[in-house]
């Protein structure tokens, strides 16, 4: 009993769908080619019955399709390719990208320079010039003020910009005469000192003699060496200075710089040792003058009650 209604419900659904397929000329799908028949086929076992009880319906496809409209869509397995709907993704790189508005090649031709030059200005400078005018559009209004106000904000930013550069340390390279040798110059109170070092066993010559017939006093000795042991270079340079003018102290003082300024000459790399013990500053100390009525420049004369 089950059995023979659900027939009968699949006989009426498959009537009503046969009348709609059998409307006119107008409807969606009628006048279609059969392209179910291979469906139907396919499954004669399972439609077999279904096929003896409505016998009394002529045949119609079940699935129909109109093909003589252009846009209309097709299901089955080989379609016309060109009245099908495209439903697969479209790559935009093989389109057409030409920028086609008047005033392109007056634009690109705006940064070039004559072709005789051999010139072009950088686009990285004119992206910054297009910049700095949008970032300060709103402060022109036409006015002198105006104006005074713009060149006075550009000349801020151009100061920013050289104090920056300033900061930066500067590259230090090493300098060697075709000698091989390492020059530099120190002062000291009233001295005048020129040094030169070349790599040799650690001979120290002043003035053309001898650096411990020259200097006695060992605290000048150890004075003069103070840049040779910062370094750790005790022995690896000969040293030649002339001197003049000064004391003694002054003249062992002046010797050290020069000897600093030399070492750094020929290896920067000796520098931040010997700038932490500050042998590469120059000592600006100088003798006081004398002042009236003082035997020297702070020293009074004796005073005496009676």
């Amino acid at each position: 009993m089950a059995t023979m209604t659900m027939t009968s419900a699949a006989r009426g659904s498959l009537l009503a769908f046969r009348r709609v397929c059998q409307g006119g000329p107008g409807s969606v799908l009628g006048n279609a080619s059969n392209f179910s028949e291979g469906i139907v086929s396919g499954r004669a076992g399972a439609t077999a019955p279904l096929a003896q009880t409505s016998s009394r319906a002529p045949s119609v496809p079940l699935f129909a399709v109109n093909t003589d409209t252009a846009g209309s869509r097709y299901f089955s397995s080989a379609p016309d390719r060109k009245s099908a709907l495209r439903m697969h993704a479209v790559s935009l790189y093989q389109a057409d990208y030409d920028d086609e508005e008047d005033g392109k090649d007056e634009e690109d031709a705006k940064w070039k320079v004559d072709e005789g030059n051999q010139s072009y200005l950088d686009p990285k400078d004119g992206r910054k010039v297009e910049e700095d005018e949008e970032a300060t559009w709103w402060l022109y209004d036409g006015t002198q003020e105006s104006r005074d106000a713009l060149e006075a904000m550009r000349a801020k930013e151009a100061q920013k910009k050289r104090w920056i550069q300033n900061s930066r340390p500067p590259v230090r390279v090493s300098e060697i005469d075709e000698r091989g040798r390492a020059y530099g110059r120190g002062s000291r109170k009233e001295a005048q000192a020129r040094v030169w070092i070349t790599p040799g066993v650690g001979e120290i010559v002043v003035n053309r003699k001898d650096f411990l017939s020259y200097f006695p006093r060992e605290t000048h000795r150890d004075h003069i060496l103070g840049p040779l042991v910062a370094s750790q270079t005790c022995g690896k340079f000969d040293v030649t200075a002339v001197v003049n003018g000064g004391g003694m102290s002054g003249q062992a003082g002046a010797i050290r710089l020069g000897l600093a300024r030399a070492l750094e000459k020929f290896n920067p790399d000796y520098r931040p040792p010997m700038k932490r013990h500050g042998f590469m500053t120059r000592d600006p100390r100088m003798v006081e003058r004398k002042k009236v009525g003082r035997v020297k420049a702070r020293k009074s004369p004796q005073w005496v009650r009676r």
